[in-house]
């Protein structure tokens, strides 16, 4: 009987690290969540954090298609926006978002793109505005710029997903470019950071600032049906 004890106590400590498919343990690639700072790589590109309609930064979830950054594509499931929203239901929180990214370019566009999204793994949850995107890069960290209007704050309901998208210029220079290494999304108002794998081209073009920046769209603009 102990032996069935101990085995049902092992797996249940697995499902709890399960639940955040990213690794939290490296934040040295994160912008500030609270503080909307902006920063650019050495490679040119600029870039300012997100924010959750009050400074904080925004992530994604589980990834799936769409690229529209602008706003105009689906929610995701399970998300509601609108005055109602907030209620008494605390902000979504790092710990308990599954954080996953998908390649979500299409063919004969001018810009690749990246969707991410988040999976809410615990209770009801609100969220609002831009997740805070950073891209590890093989020339240091590099900060997505905002583009579109701030989404309003909606609720993330247990079990479902909300997605983000993240546009980016295409290296086809004929050059090695700057290569990126990895993805670190901070959520809405937190601080604590996700470093997940980078789903996208493994190369940026080399510039020298005059070409097409990083940049990220609001909670909501990419998704099922974006």
């Amino acid at each position: 009987m102990r032996v069935h004890k101990l085995t049902f106590a092992a797996l249940a400590v697995a499902a709890g690290l399960s639940l955040t498919a990213c690794d939290d343990g490296d934040d040295s690639g994160k912008s500030d969540a609270s503080s909307g700072s902006s920063a650019s790589s050495s490679s040119g590109g600029a870039g300012s954090s997100g924010s959750d309609q009050g400074g904080g930064k925004d992530s994604g979830g589980q990834a799936s298609a769409g690229r529209d950054s602008a706003g105009k594509g689906s929610r995701g499931q399970g998300a509601t926006s609108g005055s109602g929203a907030s209620g008494t239901r605390g902000k979504c929180r790092t710990d308990a978002l599954n954080i996953t990214a998908s390649d979500s370019t299409v063919d004969g566009d001018s810009e690749a793109s990246v969707a991410v999204t988040m999976a809410n793994g615990g209770r009801d949850c609100t969220m609002a505005g831009f997740a805070g995107v950073d891209l590890k890069t093989s020339e240091g960290n590099l900060s997505a710029e905002r583009t579109g209007q701030p989404a309003d704050r909606m609720v993330l309901k247990a079990g479902k997903s909300v997605s983000f998208g993240i546009n980016y210029p295409v290296n086809d220079s004929g050059g090695s470019g700057v290569r990126v290494t990895g993805l670190v999304v901070t959520p809405p108002g937190e601080t604590k950071s996700c470093s997940i794998e980078w789903p996208g081209k493994g190369t940026l073009p080399v510039t020298d600032g005059s070409g097409s920046p990083v940049t990220v769209g609001p909670i909501g603009s990419a998704g099922q049906g974006g």
